[in-house]
């Protein structure tokens, strides 16, 4: 019978590739660590890590063995779930952080749904600047963007596709682009940050083209001030496809998709949150979350960054 203290040892030094990394991430000493791993070894009697220069490479056993250790910890954790879902009530308090731009558009009604079905529950919902990375984060956060290696497991969700948008009234002024090098004559709304180092615009039949929009007049820090300048006739900026599409439902005929054969790198939906097991009321909303998720989303993943997986 396998342990798991073992496998979870094995599956994080097989992410991380790092004994110190791995170390940080489960709150174990790196002594600790080493140690069930060569207890591991040893229960399969055949090495499943090999060192090479800095780095903890695995070999043909461990890629192996890999696969059936990620089935077994994924099992084990549903089968927690299982249990914990007969003996714990789904009430207390959650925190739940945010990228703002999902908040509105998306995050405050499924929160509402789960407030609906978990009337014991009192949530706090934020959002923040940057992705938390203190392995001590007692929450959940949902992120839009890329987020940095840390020490919180990371959940890709799904992913956003992106395009060039513009109101009507704007490109019947100035002009609708018809191909990205026209795209430096027109006014640019820029998202802080957003196209800073310029912006690579992939054609749908292949090829791409690196992009430097102009200085913009007009620099925002939120993303609803953002799509609204835009929507206002102030020039192009760069949104989510889907929230575009959801605020049109409501505001029809204010924004207009520009070069709609380009498009933006997608970026990633990513759930972040603590190591080990969760309380019954972290794992209700984490399970919420999933399956609240658009379909627009996943159909994205596989084209989005690849998905990093903290088992």
């Amino acid at each position: 019978m396998p342990d798991l203290d073992e496998l979870l040892a094995f599956n994080r030094v097989m992410e991380t590739g790092s004994l110190t990394q791995s170390a940080i991430q489960l709150g174990l000493a790196k002594s600790t660590l080493s140690r069930r791993i060569t207890q591991l070894e040893s229960r399969l009697g055949q090495p499943l890590l090999k060192r090479q220069a800095n780095q903890l490479l695995p070999t043909e056993a461990g890629q192996r063995y890999y696969v059936i250790s990620r089935e077994i910890l994924e099992l084990a954790e549903q089968g927690q779930r299982t249990l914990d879902s007969l003996r714990e009530d789904v009430s207390g308090e959650l925190h739940v952080e945010a990228h703002r731009t999902l908040t509105r558009s998306w995050l405050g009604g499924v929160m509402e749904t789960f407030l609906e079905r978990h009337p014991a529950i009192r949530l706090t919902l934020s959002t923040g600047e940057t992705a938390p990375r203190d392995p001590d984060f007692q929450g959940i956060c949902v992120w839009l963007g890329e987020t940095d290696e840390g020490n919180l497991r990371q959940e890709r969700l799904g992913a956003l596709e992106r395009g060039i948008y513009a109101h009507p009234d704007y490109l019947a002024k100035h002009g609708t682009p018809e191909a990205p090098d026209a795209l430096g004559h027109h006014a640019w709304i820029d998202l802080m940050g957003d196209s800073q180092g310029g912006i690579t615009l992939s054609h749908r039949h292949g090829g791409t083209v690196h992009f430097q929009p102009p200085a913009s007049r007009f620099r925002v820090d939120q993303s609803m001030l953002h799509i609204d300048a835009i929507a206002r006739g102030r020039g192009l900026g760069i949104l989510p496809v889907w929230t575009t599409e959801a605020r049109e439902r409501h505001h029809p005929g204010e924004l207009v998709r520009c070069l709609e054969d380009w498009s933006l790198a997608p970026l990633p939906v990513t759930l972040l949150y603590g190591f080990g097991h969760q309380p019954r009321k972290v794992s209700a909303l984490l399970d919420h979350l999933r399956d609240a998720v658009p379909d627009a989303w996943r159909a994205l993943e596989t084209t989005a960054l690849p998905r990093r997986q903290a088992g």
